[in-house]
């Protein structure tokens, strides 16, 4: 079987790819609709158009039960190594920071998974998160990056998202500006992050992947507060789906 499709269907957002023979040929990203089933059949209609045979599907994330045409289901942890590995060979670490939760992957020397921590329960620490704080100060995430060039981060107490968002207000109505609040909730977010990969005790080489890892502050504050390399990849987002292929391409050249 030539081709093979993972989409991973995330709570904010839908990604999928299209591999051939561990070479990415199609990539679909779109938000996750309120009916998270319709973006899964928007990215399996989208990457397999045009093939002449039907390729093997393999679903992960919050929404791999919702639909019942895939070949194989598995949860993100799997895909999060995996995809890390073929975008970054060498890989003992992986942070993953999506929509509305956090993980962290450890994998061993041949890229097997030996140990994980996830955060779903809170949403501190997460993109909704700096989504929030980003319009709560009139920007948006991919504003982040120029707003905050330059900028000293302002001290940031609360890491729960209803209180920051009362303290940012309250920074705001006392005269900081608002580019050092984001680049304090950043580097709070960041040293936060580096404390979760801290319990793995995480090891170089680390990837940054998930939505958040396009905010390049993010990664260099986390790099600050980590102590090693940070790196992350253009398509570090796809890492979930990525996975997910890998292992449908592989079921697929078993049956």
């Amino acid at each position: 079987m030539a081709y093979s499709i993972g989409i991973d269907s995330g709570s904010t957002a839908t990604k999928g790819i299209l591999l051939e023979s561990n070479v990415i040929k199609r990539r679909f990203l779109c938000p996750t609709p309120f009916r998270p089933a319709e973006a899964i059949a928007q990215a399996w209609d989208t990457l397999q158009a045009g093939l002449d045979d039907r390729p093997f599907l393999t679903l992960t994330g919050y929404g791999r039960q919702l639909v019942d045409y895939a070949d194989k289901q598995v949860t993100e942890i799997s895909c999060h190594g995996l995809g890390a590995r073929l975008l970054a060979p060498g890989t003992r670490t992986v942070i993953d920071i999506g929509g509305q939760d956090s993980k962290v992957i450890q994998l061993d020397d041949d890229g097997n998974l030996s140990d994980f921590l996830m955060n779903d329960k809170c949403a501190a620490g997460t993109g909704r998160f700096l989504e929030v704080i980003s319009r709560t100060l009139g920007a948006s995430v991919e504003q982040l990056d120029a707003i905050t060039a330059g900028i000293e981060p302002h001290a940031i107490t609360s890491m729960c998202t209803v209180f920051a968002e009362s303290e940012v207000i309250s920074l705001r109505s006392a005269g900081v500006a608002p580019e050092a609040i984001l680049a304090g909730v950043i580097n709070a977010m960041a040293r936060r992050s580096a404390n979760f990969i801290g319990r793995l005790s995480g090891q170089a080489p680390l990837l940054f992947t998930g939505g958040v890892s396009h905010c390049h502050a993010f990664a260099r504050m986390l790099e600050g507060h980590v102590g090693i390399p940070v790196h992350t990849h253009p398509d570090a987002q796809f890492a979930g789906a990525i996975g997910a292929a890998l292992i449908g391409q592989r079921q697929g050249k078993r049956e």
